[in-house]
């Protein structure tokens, strides 16, 4: 009688891709550190308005993310020339940043009748941070850093 063994569910590929998106989410979370800091200190302390300091957080979260994304996340892509595959994350993100805004405003709109302030927009901002992150993940991953 043989042995009848469970066939995983996570292979040996999809384990590194489960890692690969630890990693991503990990960098995206230092990102999000970057990201609530830089948008609390830019509309609370300054008093930008909310879209132009969350344009300027996520442009800061970005360039930390592209940075730890190409020495951690995926080592091999620095085979590639970071002068196109900058341009390709920074596309990437520009489309991330309008989804990010659509839902931060929409969400905040929302919120801001029920939450007080700053809960109501860091709240939207934290649901459009983790949209987004599916969304950037999987463009990345089939575009900028393809093939790794």
């Amino acid at each position: 009688m043989s042995s009848i063994r469970p066939v995983g569910i996570l292979n040996s590929q999809n384990r590194k891709e489960l890692i690969r998106f630890v990693k991503f989410a990990t960098v995206g979370s230092i990102g999000a550190v970057v990201d609530f800091s830089v948008l609390n200190l830019a509309h609370k302390v300054f008093g930008l308005p909310l879209v132009v300091s969350n344009t300027l957080s996520f442009s800061l979260a970005v360039l930390s993310n592209f940075t730890w994304n190409r020495l951690w996340t995926f080592p091999e892509s620095r085979a590639r020339p970071i002068r196109s595959q900058l341009p390709q994350f920074a596309l990437v993100n520009v489309v991330g940043l309008v989804i990010n805004n659509l839902i931060l405003v929409g969400l905040h709109a929302l919120l801001s009748q029920y939450i007080p302030d700053p809960w109501d927009y860091n709240l939207a901002k934290a649901v459009a941070i983790v949209i987004v992150l599916f969304w950037n993940f999987g463009i990345n991953r089939l575009w900028t850093y393809r093939g790794l």
